[in-house]
């Protein structure tokens, strides 16, 4: 599996319910992607960037399969209505740390 975190901020004065709604489309349209596994997203609590969300894909290529999707681009013009200093970052996983690391029970 691959992650893809994306972080931005939001562009001061925007209208929150428009940008809720574009939110629920995004999402409807990210649970139907071929390869989509799971999203999470979060607040900064304390500084920017404000946003980050990571996205969880089978493969880099279901991934890239869904950036390449006009519903995807259609998605991302409308929304840098809302956001700005956007950076997306794909990452897979570690040959030497190959499973999460948890404390003994």
């Amino acid at each position: 599996m691959i992650e893809v975190t994306a972080t931005y901020d939001f562009i001061p004065g925007i209208d929150q319910k428009e940008y809720e709604g574009f939110v629920k489309r995004a999402l409807s349209s990210l649970v139907k992607a071929p390869g989509f596994v799971e999203l999470r997203a979060y607040r900064n609590l304390a500084s920017s960037p404000f946003v980050r969300s990571t996205y969880v894909f089978q493969t880099l290529a279901d991934w890239a399969r869904y950036t390449e999707s006009t519903e995807f681009q259609t998605l991302m013009t409308e929304g840098r209505r809302f956001v700005t200093d956007i950076r997306v970052d794909a990452w897979g996983p570690s040959p030497v740390v190959t499973a999460p690391v948890r404390p003994a029970k």
